[in-house]
């Protein structure tokens, strides 16, 4: 049986992992003669990262989804552990990439390196993170979890409207900050032209 929060969670997981490797297609390119967009799209990148995934998606895998599989799964006790201590210091890790973005933009070339190598750091950190939710606590979800879980699950998640995902109408609040992310930025996630 398929459940909608497993679904949406997974979708979001899917347009974060685009968007991140969209992110380092982006550094290995560098910004050529396009500086103020590449500078912009990863801005709102950044921006994108701490507004939803930080702030809508990890406090409800971190208040709903983590507790009851624990439940149903003491097994998974040590990589919830290992999750939540990602989730509580993610806001920071974003916050700390957004500055050394601004310090390269602003201060030049000695601060490319930097913020280079902490966003090389940071998306391998993400990835692993998603990889392990997927692998681990969304099979304990699906094996463990009964009907009035999923029934809380799938509310809470159903609220979540993130549109890189493809499957909401953009709010007009966030309309400037998807266009560009989306318009600006290579493939996978964007639909901007090849180099930046």
């Amino acid at each position: 049986m398929s459940h909608a929060s497993l679904r949406i969670i997974r979708d979001e997981h899917a347009a974060l992992s685009s968007m991140l490797r969209s992110m380092l297609m982006m550094l290995d390119r560098g910004p050529g003669s396009e500086a103020e967009t590449f500078f912009d799209v990863l801005r709102a990148m950044l921006f994108y990262i701490d507004e939803f995934p930080e702030r809508q998606h990890h406090p409800k895998e971190s208040d709903l989804l983590f507790p009851k599989v624990v439940r149903a799964a003491p097994e998974t006790m040590a990589t919830v552990e290992r999750l939540e201590r990602e989730h509580m210091s993610g806001e920071l890790a974003v916050r700390e990439l957004q500055h050394k973005l601004i310090a390269w933009e602003l201060l030049g070339e000695p601060r490319r390196a930097a913020f280079e190598a902490a966003a090389r750091k940071y998306v391998t950190y993400y990835l692993e993170h998603m990889r392990l939710e997927e692998s681990v606590i969304l099979p304990a979800a699906e094996k463990g979890l009964n009907a009035a879980d999923w029934h809380e699950l799938d509310a809470a998640f159903g609220l979540n409207r993130d549109p890189l995902t493809g499957r909401y109408p953009l709010d007009a609040a966030y309309d400037r900050l998807f266009t560009r992310i989306v318009m600006k930025t290579p493939a996978p996630i964007g639909l901007g032209a090849s180099g930046t």
